[in-house]
């Protein structure tokens, strides 16, 4: 099983905040622990979108 965590930033920052970084280790961490894999992170806006995959923000374990 694999998920793809998606989440807003109504405020338009595209940054990933270390709220957002911290959230993504933990989940890969216990999706490591379930044998579920995390592919990506991706923060959107009412105007664009960003993959942490992307931008090489992904957790090693990921």
């Amino acid at each position: 099983a694999s998920v793809i965590l998606v989440n807003n930033h109504p405020s338009g920052n595209l940054k990933p905040s270390q709220a957002d970084l911290d959230f993504t280790k933990r989940l890969c961490n216990s999706g490591n622990i379930l044998g579920i894999e995390v592919l990506d992170h991706v923060i959107v806006t009412k105007k664009s979108w960003v993959s942490l995959k992307k931008e090489g923000l992904m957790p090693e374990s990921a």
